[in-house]
């Protein structure tokens, strides 16, 4: 069950991602905030977003790179939910995908053939639930203040997330050594960042595992057909209306996002 106050901070939340505006930090308005607490408002906002009739289409992992955790000052993984309103396909229009503060990162996408379901599950359980791989533009956006979080604020607020978009190339990845995979972004047609597989916990594949893991313990599943972003390859970028982020998953294709 949900308490009193934590349904309070899910009350905020969820307006504020109706609203397009963000709250100040929970963790800075109730210390005593613990992760349990955060998931459970996560889940109260989830159940909204699904009576509003959004559809869960996956699962997502951010905060796995240390270049990423450096710059959020958020030392931890989180986890957050994709609906099918996540996905975006064609331009990204910023006003109305709800985006306040969006920041875009290039991951590895897994599209999951079987299910990943209790504890235990390794990163050898999570290739072979594996159907393929495609590249991924994650835009990452916060509902809380100036990006001031901590790991209780994203989780509460579903990881971070705001919207994404897959390329249309998809790989087995029991083709490649996925920590070797390297990616590079071009920002409006100028080089902007690279980055290799093993930024997230050593390789995307112990990422997906960690995630199926602790999803678990809260009796969530990773399923069949789930679409699983693995985390962010290089560090975040600031996007705004007009910019084009384009990024290659070197030997398996790529992926384009531009805002309007």
């Amino acid at each position: 069950m949900i308490s009193a106050t934590a349904s309070r901070h899910a009350d905020d939340l969820y307006q504020a991602l109706r609203d397009r505006r963000t709250v100040p930090p929970l963790i800075a308005r109730d210390p005593s905030l613990t992760i349990d607490d955060a998931y459970a408002i996560s889940l109260n906002i989830l159940k909204r977003r699904v009576a509003d009739g959004e559809r869960v289409i996956g699962k997502k992992i951010g905060v796995t790179s240390k270049v990423v955790q450096d710059m959020l000052g958020v030392h931890q993984p989180d986890f957050g939910f994709l609906t099918d309103r996540m996905l975006v396909e064609g331009d990204i229009d910023i006003a109305a995908h709800g985006l306040i503060q969006p920041r875009a990162e290039a991951e590895i996408a897994f599209i999951l053939g079987s299910d990943l379901n209790g504890s235990g599950i390794t990163a050898a359980d999570v290739l072979a639930a594996t159907a393929s791989i495609a590249p991924c533009f994650e835009i990452v956006d916060s509902r809380i203040d100036d990006w001031r979080i901590g790991i209780a604020d994203t989780i509460a607020d579903n990881a971070s997330c705001g919207v994404f978009v897959l390329g249309e190339a998809r790989a087995d990845p029991r083709e490649f050594d996925l920590s070797a995979l390297r990616v590079t972004v071009d920002k409006n047609g100028a080089p902007l960042s690279e980055g290799y597989g093993s930024a997230v916990q050593g390789s995307p594949l112990q990422a997906v595992a960690w995630l199926a893991n602790t999803l678990g313990a809260y009796g969530v599943t990773l399923d069949a057909g789930d679409v699983i972003l693995s985390g962010s390859l290089v560090p975040l970028a600031t996007v705004a209306a007009g910019d084009l982020f384009e990024m290659e998953l070197h030997g398996i294709g790529r992926c384009a996002a531009r805002f309007v």
